[in-house]
Order: structure tokens, then sequence, then C-alpha cells
């Protein structure tokens, strides 16, 4: 317990550090603001695979739970159709549906449109670089305008034992920006940033699931700060 503690706040010290420089880059202005924080849980269910040839896709549910795991506190539905380029970089287009539950019983939902770019990098220290690049196109029903927002993810993986890659150990980090305001609360700039410590376990085939501890800091449309300790679970059922 002790040293999950330690990890969740090397984690989360490792967060703001990067999210104060990118907020003060590109909104200087702005005032520093309190951050609130919640003990969520996520997961996450994705099938993917090839479809014909170079073409591919992936299909996933992501149910997350909040307000100190009580409740739900959105439900995710995303798919895309992929081509792969290379043995290294594959593109895709998608399409997200997402569920917001609000306070009087009726839900948020929001549609997104997006492009993907995963590329493989490189296999540096024994281990394996990847990133992921997305471009968003967001509308909600609490609005009529459509939001963009890019998102960058820089991924690291590496085996804990010689000759294996039966357990990998992994960490990643992901940042968004907001390009654009909109009548239903994005505001331009510094969005969000999440940050991953955890393990890689292989499945069955070349399938495989990712537990660990997701640190989440939101720069919210009021102004306010929000930072959720998230226990993450994903498996990915590859065929």
């Amino acid at each position: 317990m002790h040293s999950f503690r330690s990890c969740r706040a090397f984690v989360a010290a490792c967060t703001l550090t990067w999210a104060a420089g990118a907020s003060f880059a590109l909104k200087p202005t702005q005032s520093a603001a309190a951050t609130t924080e919640d003990e969520q849980v996520w997961m996450n269910l994705t099938a993917m695979g090839p479809v014909s040839g170079a073409l591919s896709y992936f299909a996933e549910v992501q149910p997350r739970i909040g307000q100190g795991v009580s409740q739900a506190d959105q439900t995710l539905l995303r798919a895309a159709i992929g081509w792969k380029l290379s043995s290294s970089l594959s593109v895709y287009q998608g399409y997200a549906h997402v569920m917001l539950p609000t306070n009087d019983g009726r839900d948020i939902n929001e549609e997104r449109s997006f492009q993907q770019v995963n590329w493989i990098i490189g296999k540096p220290w024994q281990g394996e670089l990847s990133s992921r690049t997305r471009l968003e196109q967001r509308w909600r029903s609490d609005g009529s305008d459509m939001g963009w927002r890019l998102r960058e993810m820089l991924r690291y993986e590496k085996p804990l034992m010689p000759e294996s890659s039966a357990v990998n150990a992994l960490i990643y980090a992901e940042g968004f920006i907001a390009l654009n305001r909109t009548d239903w609360g994005q505001k331009a700039g510094f969005d969000q940033l999440r940050s991953f410590i955890g393990t890689e376990i292989k499945l069955m085939g070349t399938s495989t699931a990712e537990i660990g501890y997701l640190n989440q800091y939101i720069d919210q449309a009021s102004g306010a700060k929000r930072m959720n300790h998230v226990a993450s679970v994903t498996l990915f059922f590859r065929h």
C-alpha cells in the first residue's frame, strides 16, 4: 500500500508539473485555481484485428466510475476503420459516442468523429516507443458548436524479464489541446493531461491486459482544476 501511494504521488507530481508548464505556455495570464480530486475506476474492453489485407478495425467500450467509485461518470463507445501503411505506421477514421450522466437524470450525449495515426517510433533501451496522434471533431447535445481537439500520446513499454514479453513495464502520457471555443463549454488551449504507470500482461494469443494507475489532470471550462486518481484496467482482444 505504501509503495502504491508513493507511486501515485510521484505520477501526480509529474502530471502537475507538465500540466502547469503547458497551461502557463498556452495561457500565461490565467490565475491559479484550487484543484478538486476524485478516485475513479476506468475499464476498457477493446477488440481489434484485420478485416482484409491492410484494412483493420478496432471497437471499444469504456465504462468509467467516479465520485469516489460510487456512481457512473461516463460511458464511451468508440470504433474505427484503419489502413496499415507499413509495419510501423497505421491511419484510422473513427466515431465515438459518449454518455455523460447529470444530476437531473438526463444524459448529455457527445458525438465525436476522429482521425488517428499510430506510429511505432523505435525500440530504444530494449523496449518499444510509440505514439498516437488523434484529431477529434466534437458535438454535444447541450450546444450546437463543433469543437476541435488534438490529442498526442507517447507510450513506452519494456519487458520485465529478459527474453520474455509475458509482463512488460508500461508508461505513457497523453496531452489534450482544445483548438477552439464552443457554446457547450470547450475553451481553447490546454485541456487535460493523462499519465499512466503500470504493467502490460500477455494473455492468450496476442491479447493483452494493461493494469495500473492513471492520473488525469483537467483544466475545466470554469477555470477550476480537477485531478482524478484512476485505477485503470484495459483488455485488448486481438485476433
